[in-house]
């Protein structure tokens, strides 16, 4: 049977190849070729992939990314379309879900949005509800380090704090917009947010959404 990760892995794939290495995308200073490093490095390359979260290891990451980004771009797309190694923790159902469904859904909106004529992908109702699930669950950790209050709304109500504090903006929109939303993709997703003008404006400018 099909996972949500295998079918985001999939597209991500596509929307790549189609795209090209030189267009652009929602990661700053990232170009398709280097999102596709990215991408191969976090499932092949464990020993290097850690400089993402831990500074120290971050030199190793980004000569490591270099590497890979200098292979044919080919290569890279048919990497992921491929999946991780054999005996990658990657390859199990489970983990996979839980790491990659994610992880390909916002970097395929990366690729998507970062183009001039895109427009908003129909999401089936029970993938909306899987990356709500993965939202309430991790909003607090996205959110640690903003200046101001933070609510993430549904518009059936359902709410995620993302960070206690006033004045509090509230942000409402579908889970799936709301999850780019709090990976630091503000200026792309398609929300409504409300709340006082100051504290919009610092959440507006803050580099400290997301991972």
């Amino acid at each position: 049977m099909s996972t949500f990760a295998k079918r985001e892995r999939l597209l991500l794939a596509d929307l790549l190849e189609t795209a090209g290495p030189d267009a652009p995308t929602l990661c700053e200073g990232w170009h398709a070729r280097d999102l596709a490093a990215h991408v191969v490095v976090r499932e092949r390359r464990p020993d290097a992939a850690g400089g993402a979260l831990i500074k120290p290891l971050a030199p190793r990451l980004q000569k490591v990314m270099e590497e890979y980004a200098a292979k044919p771009y080919e290569e890279l797309i048919h990497l992921i379309r491929t999946g991780p190694p054999r005996f990658s923790p990657f390859q199990l159902k489970q983990i996979d879900e839980v790491a990659n469904t994610v992880e390909f859904y916002v970097h395929s909106e990366d690729v998507r949005r970062a183009q001039p004529d895109w427009s908003p992908r129909e999401l089936d109702p029970v993938f909306q509800e899987t990356l709500w699930s993965r939202l309430e669950r991790t909003a607090r950790l996205l959110g640690r380090g903003i200046p101001t209050g933070l609510v993430l709304r549904r518009p059936n109500g359902e709410t995620a704090v993302a960070h206690r504090g006033t004045p509090v903006v509230t942000v409402t929109g579908e889970p799936s917009e709301l999850l780019l939303f709090a990976f630091g993709r503000q200026s792309a997703a398609r929300v409504e947010v409300e709340g006082d003008k100051d504290a919009i404006a610092k959440l507006s400018e803050t580099k400290q959404l997301g991972l």
